[in-house]
């Protein structure tokens, strides 16, 4: 298990090469849920989402002999992203292992920083690519299989103890479950009495599933949503959600898509369906836990082209 000490090391170490995002509360959001919201602006990080943070950890902590046989990663979009750019930033050789199903534009920039891009049919045959590749000599960069980079994920948590106010309930998206699993241990530590709640979408709930059968599961992915559509969660990040979070909620991506574009309207941000599935959850555990209740969001990533929502919002008859 991750705790605060890893994760106060963590934030020392890539502090140079992140961006301590915004914290700050919401007057439109908070008038759309009744309830006081403060939001967590990690879709400004570097690379446009919190990934940067744990691919900054696990580059930073790279042998000279890895550096030189370089690194490889399986990704939906965001943590390609990451890895790519970040790498370039500290002359580490990368490639990135994607579906075709990912969005066109992460992987435009995944080419652009000179990383070698290998495109699979879908998330099983990406992540034994890697395991090929690891075989050859890469090092795998895991997307959230990893204590580096699960503790670089935690720094949001720390950023987010430290600089928002009071908060009874905070809201983080999951996809593999690393930046939950970092958010969560730090946040037990510093803010104990908060609620934390996991947030997935239907077709890709692998830490639900989880939840439910007792261990990681694999499961069947179907949702738009391909930066949260994890084939399973990992022991590692099962175990700190399991022990860590008060509950995980599944949204339909209809209802992601519906959070982007309330997002621009009320919070005046742009917002991936990642971080668009987050609204409506902190309706439904606004409506669990009562009055009093003060939200926090982990606004995860920004990632998503202007014509993906439209075409989503045209498919599922939103305005």
């Amino acid at each position: 298990m991750i705790g605060i000490p890893e994760i106060r090391t963590m934030a020392e170490r890539i502090a140079g090469h992140v961006v301590r995002t915004p914290t700050v509360p919401s007057p439109g959001l908070s008038s759309l849920l009744n309830a006081p919201v403060t939001v967590k602006l990690e879709l400004l990080q570097r690379t446009g989402s919190f990934k940067a943070r744990g691919a900054t950890a696990k580059l930073l902590a790279l042998s000279e002999a890895e550096r030189a046989a370089g690194v490889v990663a399986v990704s939906g979009g965001n943590h390609g992203i990451a890895l790519a750019v970040m790498a370039a930033a500290l002359d580490v050789k990368a490639t990135v292992v994607m579906p075709r199903s990912a969005p066109a534009r992460s992987a435009e920039i995944v080419e652009s920083t000179g990383a070698l891009l290998r495109l699979t049919d879908g998330m099983d045959e990406a992540f034994a690519l890697m395991e090929r590749l690891r075989d050859e000599g890469l090092t795998p960069v895991h997307p959230f299989d990893d204590p580096l980079v699960i503790a670089g994920q935690g720094t949001v948590g720390l950023e987010f103890a430290d600089d928002a106010g009071e908060l009874t309930d905070v809201l983080v998206s999951i996809g593999g479950g690393g930046l939950i699993s970092g958010v969560a241990a730090a946040l037990r530590t510093l803010r104990p009495g908060v609620r934390i709640w996991g947030v997935e979408t239907e077709g890709a709930q692998a830490m639900s599933e989880a939840l439910a059968a007792g261990g990681p599961v694999p499961v069947a992915l179907s949702s738009i949503v391909t930066t949260l559509s994890a084939p399973a969660v990992s022991h590692l990040t099962y175990d700190h959600v399991s022990a860590l979070v008060d509950d995980v909620l599944v949204i339909p991506d209809r209802e992601a898509v519906q959070g982007i574009l309330d997002l621009a309207d009320h919070a005046k941000v742009w917002a991936e369906p990642a971080a668009g599935c987050l609204l409506p959850a902190a309706r439904r555990v606004r409506e669990r836990v009562g009055d009093g209740a003060r939200l926090g969001l982990v606004l995860c990533g920004g990632n998503a082209a202007p014509g993906d929502v439209m075409s989503w919002a045209e498919r599922f008859g939103l305005n």
